[in-house]
């Protein structure tokens, strides 16, 4: 008999594949200043509009081999990479939350995160259009966990911590807009709003990896002479991944450190 939580693991991840759908519009859409709801979604190379049958998550990619039915142009891989990581992240919060109320804030917020995250790396933006309405959502679905349980005590952690995270980015960004632009200080408010659910130092965590796989990666390019010393690198991404990585192993390895 198949378990409660493996049960909600299969239903979110198959609910992860219609979202990251979804979010493929939006990292498309939003940066261009477009509607994510009209017109249709249609073909980038020949505008074709696709059809219902073209546009199941993941299945009509594989069908069509990557490629437009129309004009046979090759669909890029990150429209299936985007549905299969929001499959992904969706069952990995099922089993990790398993059934609680707090639960859809972090599918919410997993989902902000990866389109954020996918936005900055094409496009080194964080609009506002994606950071605030998660940021909103998220926000309404923690005061909805915390009357469901009564634990108002975590929504005031989660809120303190989400305006130290923007305070403190916003310190560096006001010392020197070149070390911290101003999308990063937005997003350190959603991510510590919804790290703080978790802890406080969880959300230390996860900002701490982002900082250090930010530092690696920069380092290396620099290095490898992919990109010189005064280069942009899509900060947003890495702060995602450190945002992945506190929600799914935090408490583990904040116990590990403080027992170390």
């Amino acid at each position: 008999m198949i378990g409660v939580t493996t049960f909600l693991a299969v239903a979110c991840g198959l609910i992860g594949l219609s979202v990251g759908s979804f979010l493929n519009v939006v990292i498309w859409r939003v940066p261009r200043k477009e509607s994510i709801v009209r017109p249709r979604s249609a073909c980038p190379s020949c505008a074709t509009p696709i059809s219902n049958r073209d546009n199941i998550p993941l299945v009509s990619w594989l069908i069509l081999r990557g490629k437009c039915r129309t004009c046979r142009q090759p669909i890029s891989p990150r429209y299936p990479a985007v549905e299969v990581s929001t499959a992904l992240l969706f069952a990995g919060a099922a089993l990790r939350f398993g059934v609680d109320w707090s639960l859809p804030a972090f599918l919410v917020l997993l989902a902000g995160l990866l389109a954020l995250g996918f936005t900055d790396l094409e496009h080194f933006l964080l609009p506002v259009r994606i950071v605030y309405p998660v940021l909103a959502m998220v926000g309404a679905l923690l005061i909805l966990a915390a009357a469901a349980t009564g634990d108002w005590s975590r929504l005031g952690v989660a809120a303190a911590t989400g305006v130290v995270s923007a305070g403190l980015f916003f310190g560096i960004h006001f010392l020197n807009p070149k070390w911290m632009a101003f999308g990063d200080v937005r997003l350190a408010g959603l991510i510590g709003l919804g790290l703080g659910w978790l802890g406080a130092l969880v959300a230390v965590l996860g900002f701490f990896v982002g900082f250090l796989l930010g530092a690696v990666v920069g380092v290396t390019l620099i290095a490898s002479k992919k990109i010189d010393a005064k280069a942009h690198i899509p900060f947003g991404v890495f702060l995602a991944l450190g945002a992945f990585v506190a929600i799914y192993a935090g408490h583990p390895l904040v116990r590990l450190y403080l027992h170390s």
